[in-house]
């Protein structure tokens, strides 16, 4: 289960690396016990492209709102920006993504 927190800025925090150039993260809250179960900002580089990753699913449920930039979807045709939100069940088929501004969303991840 995540840790309990009262407010707290989330902007203090450094952005650090993840797995996938080009993106960085603050950790909002996470699960110790299940590394996929959090809640972050990602911020992804302008001209960041996911085409080598294709299409993406995984076994956890992923709720994205869009806080700044663009995001077009390369399967879809389409460009989603700031203000738009996502929810994705475990197995949904989404991405790949190229974004040219970047963009920064706020991400929560949880079992369904």
């Amino acid at each position: 289960m995540k840790a309990e927190y009262e407010f707290f800025a989330a902007d203090a925090g450094p952005w650090r690396a993840t797995a996938q150039d080009g993106v960085t993260e603050r950790i909002l809250s996470s699960d110790p016990d299940d590394p996929a179960i959090l809640t972050r900002l990602a911020r992804w580089a302008p001209g960041l492209d996911t085409s080598f990753d294709g299409v993406i699913t995984h076994d956890y449920v992923e709720e994205v709102y869009l806080l700044d930039g663009e995001l077009h979807d390369l399967t879809l045709g389409r460009t989603f920006r700031a203000g738009e939100f996502a929810m994705r069940r475990p197995g949904m088929r989404h991405g790949p993504y190229r974004t040219e501004t970047g963009c920064v969303m706020l991400e929560t991840r949880y079992r369904a």
